[in-house]
């Protein structure tokens, strides 16, 4: 990633009064944005990172004299050591670091080499939860004389829970600031064109290299409770939108791609129709061979490598189903490369 120079750190000095303490200056930061991983896979580190995660207003809407009592006395009990054995079936060992942070570690530095002509920009990469810390960076950020930082949040489809919390812990770490940088958020990128065939190249890819022509592809997208979508929340409309340009991008019939929706999470009704669900149905049906992409996701993580190349494959393969395929996301391909360059060049129009 760009790194300042020690010459920056006395740009300008001959133009201020004697004794003026060095201003580092003139640089843009350009912050990649994503969910976030827990630190490791036992029951403290697991545990705050779901409580975290789980306490943050835009994720859960309840009221909170509901739903502290069942996060801290019921939530927080259970989930930590289940979900800990799950984050360790896709742990990156040698890291010792979740899949996330790992490829988008690599999607900032594959920024930082396109963008390497521009010596005033820095790349740098952040997580909502956990480290490192959206806060950390845009510190670091401003220290390095980033008098202007985009911020990209790496997710296709805008949601409350996703997006707008994601740029809500920015504002949040500005407002702690005296000299605040001045700031852009980067825009959902659900329907542009070049997210669009880099799927459509993703996945005509992958299938070309399997030794079987699935029947049905299903497009795989993290779920929300339904009432979200009832109070405005525009994510199923971007998604289904995806999906209907993504159909047109492949050529194929209506039937081969389904939109399905995963990771539920409690007892109320979220957006259908649900991935496991479908999966089993599909499987029940008749159909042996299947492959699921995850146009939702820009990085691979616990969602993708173990819920549906882990859980649903089993839940496929259980009910009849033969063959079985999990497409990757984009992650840091040259395809899914030129997704996040072409977005962050055109969002810096005008600072470059």
């Amino acid at each position: 990633m760009n790194q300042i120079s020690p010459t920056d750190t006395i740009a300008g000095a001959k133009h201020r009064p004697s004794g003026h303490p060095a201003v580092i200056s003139g640089k843009i930061g350009v912050l990649l944005l994503n969910l976030g991983t827990p630190d490791g896979t036992g029951y403290w580190p697991m545990r705050r990172y779901l409580k975290q995660f789980l306490s943050d207003r835009r994720v859960i809407e309840l009221p909170r004299i509901l739903w502290w009592p069942i996060l801290n006395l019921v939530i927080l009990s259970i989930r930590p050591g289940r979900k800990g054995r799950d984050y360790a079936a896709i742990w990156n060992n040698e890291c010792d670091e979740g899949p996330l942070k790992t490829i988008t570690r690599d999607q900032a530095e594959g920024l930082a080499d396109a963008m390497s002509a521009h010596s005033n920009v820095i790349v740098d990469w952040a997580m909502r939860y956990a480290n490192p810390s959206t806060e950390s960076r845009i510190k670091a950020l401003h220290a390095l004389g980033c008098e202007r930082i985009l911020l990209v949040p790496l997710y296709p489809q805008y949601a409350a829970a996703t997006t707008a919390t994601a740029n809500d812990e920015a504002f949040r770490a500005l407002m702690k600031l005296r000299w605040q940088p001045a700031l852009r958020t980067a825009p959902a990128y659900a329907d542009d064109p070049v997210y669009i065939d880099a799927l459509a190249q993703s996945i005509r890819t992958h299938l070309a290299g399997l030794a079987y022509e699935p029947e049905v592809v299903l497009a795989s997208y993290h779920g929300m409770p339904q009432r979200y979508l009832e109070r405005g929340d525009p994510y199923y409309c971007q998604c289904m939108k995806t999906s209907r340009l993504l159909l047109d991008a492949l050529g194929w019939r209506k039937e081969r791609l389904l939109t399905t929706f995963q990771s539920r999470f409690g007892n109320d009704a979220w957006l259908q129709p649900y991935t496991d669900k479908t999966v089993i149905a599909l499987a029940k049906a008749g159909t042996k061979r299947i492959a699921v992409a995850a146009p939702g996701f820009s990085a691979d993580c616990l969602e993708t490598l173990e819920e549906l190349d882990v859980e649903n494959r089993g839940y496929f393969l259980d009910n009849g189903g033969t063959d079985f395929s999990y497409i990757p996301a984009l992650n840091a391909s040259t395809p899914g490369m030129t997704v996040i360059e072409t977005l962050v060049r055109r969002e810096l129009a005008g600072w470059l």
